[in-house]
């Protein structure tokens, strides 16, 4: 609990204990704030506690935001609390518009009566990055997933989300085509033309989205684009039209490589566009939608609105929602409990989603838990399976280039394929954060250190080329209103939006960092799916591979009994 600075003292407490009213609102409604300036009036408090913290007062205050560390914003768990932190706060952001009231005004409203009236002032709850943070902890994968998913869906246009869906599937899909395609009939011929169908697509819906763009805006350029070079690749694809050109100057396995991923993201884009046009049917979930529109004011004194989308995240996640809702009823029962024996009359400002809970609280302080449960970094009680997974991995990857070298591999063909580990990680890293918009320097940096990071579950390349990125950029905790007002743009298409949005220093800071990740990932997986089997042919397949792995295996042993008698 803490007073906000520059605040009077509060009176003096009398003798005994003193009490606490509860007063319920919601943080974007106009009657709420009346109903708080009226209740202050009426009953001169000692004491007026408000569900803020110390940030999220001063930014309410209308405090320059601070900037943000770099060190909180570019390791994994962190950057996926802070976007689960960004859709909470666009989510009021519109329901502020919608109700034509800035969200936390029931709070400074409560504030400010207070400064009015001479009564003191307590921030009694905990800190949004704590909570966020255990909050996130709390989550199993699976419900993160879900969650993440379901915000995505909630704010996203359906197309962009099919879109994204159908690339997921289709990187996925590709690699597998590629393995066990010949068991499914597809043989070099059907790989040769899908080939040669995407190059030549790829290269008309270049020409012509730089043509469109001379007259052409937004959606109107994409579908241009889009359109004309699909109908080509599909033309080239079932016509061979291309095929002696491409055939000639690719060599098989390249052609594998890119007949397979052809294959994979048409058939991915296809189920995209599906799953798009069942979620355009279904209608957006988000909270600016259809049920937000009938939404009555009055209804949403009844629960605050982030409480309302955590209380329907418990069906899912009970342990996240005990940490972002019973926690933090239970930590502000404490401080009110501590105001309370200290003698204050206090009149308690929160969410109405809190109410009952903390009056529940209030009437039984014995059942309160321990206050030092309530603070503190959440580990979570789960044992870390990411990282054991990492670790095997890392482990099984370094023990694969051990074996081989005790079992006589000649050096040249180790260094051969360490040097395609390097370079297959280097160019999808690189080239991801590109495309994100990192500069080349920043992207050089995260390509370089890709193929150490890919093995190494304690490191992600992001990092490195968001720190390196971080040279040229400042962010701060503003720029998360300025997201915020981009997304609630529907005068603005799509492609606009999201080409504003990468001028917002916090979101290209955030994309350049997952998509360099997600670079080595796909690097990663596109190197054991094609390169590794190209190289394993020249040791006689995976039973030649398998045998040099248990002959490595036993010369080590034997080494190692050795060294040790």
């Amino acid at each position: 609990m803490s007073e906000p600075a520059d605040r009077p003292p509060a009176p003096d407490p009398g003798d005994g204990e003193g009490r606490v009213s509860v007063v319920g609102t919601a943080h974007v409604s106009e009657a709420s704030v009346r109903e708080v300036e009226t209740r202050i009036a009426d009953d001169q408090p000692d004491m007026v506690a408000v569900e803020l913290d110390e940030g999220r007062y001063r930014q309410l205050q209308g405090e320059e935001p601070e900037d943000l560390d770099a060190s909180d914003l570019l390791q994994g768990n962190t950057v996926f609390q802070f976007l689960a932190y960004w859709m909470l706060s666009y989510v009021q952001t519109r329901l502020g518009d919608q109700f034509d009231v800035d969200p936390g005004a029931d709070m400074m409203a409560a504030v400010d009566a207070a400064e009015e009236h001479g009564c003191g002032v307590a921030l009694v709850d905990r800190d949004i990055q704590e909570t966020i943070q255990r909050f996130w902890a709390r989550m199993t994968i699976t419900e993160k997933l879900r969650m993440v998913g379901g915000l995505a869906f909630g704010v996203t246009d359906s197309r962009v989300v099919g879109i994204v869906v159908g690339l997921i599937v289709g990187l996925l899909a590709g690699p597998v085509l590629a393995l066990f395609g010949g068991s499914l009939g597809i043989t070099e011929a059907v790989y040769l033309r899908a080939a040669s169908g995407a190059l030549l697509g790829l290269g008309v819906a270049l020409v012509v989205d730089q043509l469109a763009g001379l007259a052409l805006d937004g959606d109107q350029r994409f579908a241009a684009a889009l359109g004309s070079g699909g109908a080509v690749g599909v033309v080239a694809a079932t016509t061979g039209l291309v095929d002696g050109l491409v055939g000639s100057y690719l060599g098989g396995f390249t052609v594998t490589i890119v007949g397979s991923l052809a294959l994979g993201l048409v058939g991915g884009l296809l189920f995209g566009l599906v799953a798009a046009l069942l979620i355009g049917l279904r209608g957006s979930t988000a909270p600016e939608a259809e049920g937000l529109d009938e939404m009555d004011i009055e209804d949403l004194t009844d629960a605050d609105v982030v409480t309302v989308m955590m209380e329907e995240f418990r069906q899912f996640s009970p342990g996240g929602a005990e940490a972002l809702i019973d926690e933090r009823d239970a930590y502000i029962a404490h401080q009110l409990v501590g105001l309370r024996q200290a003698g204050y009359d206090v009149l308690a400002v929160v969410g109405a989603g809190h109410r009952e809970g903390i009056e529940r609280y209030l009437a039984d302080p014995a059942s309160l838990p321990p206050m030092e449960s309530l603070t503190g970094e959440e580990t979570g009680s789960r044992l870390p399976w990411g990282k054991i997974v990492g670790i095997v991995l890392s482990v099984g990857f370094v023990g694969f280039f051990i074996l081989l070298a005790m079992a006589g591999v000649q050096d040249a063909f180790l260094l051969r394929l360490f040097g395609a580990w390097f370079l297959i990680n280097g160019i999808f890293a690189a080239g991801f954060a590109k495309l994100a918009g990192a500069r080349w320097s920043s992207a050089g940096v995260g390509g370089a250190v890709a193929w150490m990071t890919s093995i190494n579950p304690a490191l992600a390349p992001g990092w490195f080329t968001g720190y390196a990125e971080l040279r040229h950029l400042s962010v701060n905790i503003g720029d998360i209103s300025t997201l915020n007002d981009l997304l609630s743009d529907e005068t603005k298409p799509i492609g606009e939006i999201l080409s504003e949005m990468f001028e917002v220093p916090l979101f290209k800071l955030i994309m350049v960092v997952a998509l360099t990740n997600v670079g080595s990932i796909v690097a990663s997986v596109l190197f054991v799916s094609y390169v590794l089997p190209q190289f394993g042919t020249e040791l006689g397949g995976v039973e030649g591979i398998s045998r040099l792995m248990v002959d490595g295996a036993t010369n080590s042993a034997e080494l190692i009994w050795g060294a040790l008698t």
